[in-house]
C-alpha cells in the first residue's frame, strides 16, 4: 500500500450491464465529495469491433472487460477515510466488490498487471516490423492470426493490421505488445 499521495488501479466487480451507471455513480460520487484526489479515475476499457448486421458492416464500441471497471485511486493512507470509501464503493447500485483476495481490503494491481491486459503500454516498446511487414497476433479475439501492418501510431503505441475475416481483409487497431513480427 502507499504511504503517500501515490494512486494506484484497483478493479472492481459489477453485475453485468451495470458497468456503466457504476462508473457515472462513482464519477459523480468523488466530484461532490470533492474526492478527485483520491477517486482519481474510473476507467472502462473499450475496444472498437467491426459488426456485421443485416448485411451492413458498422463499428461497434465492446467492454474489453465486462462487468469490471478499473479505479484509480489514493488507498491506504487513513483508516477512517479508507473504510468509508470502501463502504462507498461497495455499496454502490450495481457493485458486487473489489477483486482481492482479502474480501475486507482492496488489493492495488501491479504494472504486470496492467501491461498484460494491455491496460499500460511500457513507454520503452519498441517495433521490430515496418508498414507491409507481416506480423503475427499474440493476443485477443485474433490470436496467433497473421496479419499485414498497414498502420504505425508510435504516439499511441498502436499498430493497424488488416486480417482476413470471411474472406474479406478487415483492419484492426492493436497495441504493440499484442502483436510480434513473424
Amino acid at each position: 500500500m502507499p504511504e503517500n499521495n501515490e494512486a494506484q488501479w484497483y478493479i472492481i466487480h459489477t453485475f453485468g450491464g451495470y458497468e456503466k451507471k457504476v462508473k457515472t455513480s462513482l464519477e459523480n460520487y468523488a466530484k461532490a465529495q470533492g474526492m478527485e484526489d483520491i477517486i482519481q479515475e474510473v476507467y472502462l476499457p473499450t475496444d472498437v469491433v467491426v459488426e456485421t448486421k443485416n448485411g451492413k458492416r458498422k463499428e461497434v464500441e465492446k467492454l474489453r472487460f465486462p462487468s469490471y471497471i478499473f479505479l484509480k485511486l489514493v488507498y491506504g493512507n487513513n483508516d477512517k477515510v479508507d473504510k468509508d470509501l470502501w463502504f462507498r464503493i461497495r455499496n454502490t447500485n450495481g457493485v458486487t466488490g473489489f477483486v482481492s483476495p482479502d474480501p475486507n481490503k482492496p488489493t492495488p494491481m501491479t504494472d504486470e498487471d496492467l501491461i498484460k491486459m494491455g491496460l499500460i503500454v511500457p513507454t520503452t516498446v519498441e517495433v521490430d516490423y515496418h508498414v507491409g511487414d507481416l506480423i503475427i497476433i499474440t493476443d485477443g479475439p485474433f490470436k496467433d492470426s497473421k496479419a499485414v501492418v498497414k498502420d504505425i501510431n508510435e504516439e499511441k503505441q498502436q499498430v493497424t493490421v488488416t486480417v482476413s475475416m470471411f474472406g474479406r481483409e478487415t483492419p484492426v487497431t492493436l497495441d504493440f505488445i499484442k502483436v510480434r513480427k513473424v
